[in-house]
């Protein structure tokens, strides 16, 4: 295992009761996750976020956010070639009327995104632990966020 956990950032971004999920392939497996990635040393969380907004979505302009809504953390399990320590820390916000049509990743792992709607996250390959996190979001519920991530 890493020395280390790692800090990743993320983005629950919203529009008309969807949420904005990005599809990452790495290693031959393709997954669907919140936008988002690692906070690199001396870099606050926020300007984090915007750094990996503008990568992965190419969102440049300053999205006024919430949060964190949710914290948590993601353990490899034993037997992993690279064991991992994950503390996912999720913030929330609108997307208004951006066109997503033209965005571009900078990332090579991100192999486009698309809007969702609640109804449309049973079956997807989500990352855990996002997957339970989304499981139990509602649009336009705020209580949602905050403890979700914590069940099991």
């Amino acid at each position: 295992m890493s020395a280390e956990p790692r800090i990743r950032v993320s983005a629950l971004l919203r529009r008309e009761g969807r949420i904005l999920l990005c599809r990452h392939e790495k290693a031959g497996r393709a997954y669907w996750l919140l936008p988002g990635g690692g906070v690199n040393l001396g870099e606050s969380l926020a300007d984090a976020l915007q750094r990996e907004l503008t990568e992965e979505v190419g969102i440049a302009e300053e999205l006024p956010l919430e949060g964190p809504v949710a914290v948590c953390d993601s353990i490899a399990p034993d037997g992993t070639p690279v064991r991992k320590h994950v503390v996912h820390i999720i913030f929330a916000g609108y997307l208004g009327g951006r066109s997503l049509e033209a965005v571009t990743s900078q990332d090579a792992a991100v192999r486009g995104h698309r809007l969702f709607g609640v109804d449309e996250l049973a079956g997807l390959p989500l990352h855990p632990p996002i997957q339970r996190f989304l499981e139990r979001w509602q649009p336009g519920d705020p209580t949602v966020y905050l403890g979700a991530m914590w069940a099991r």
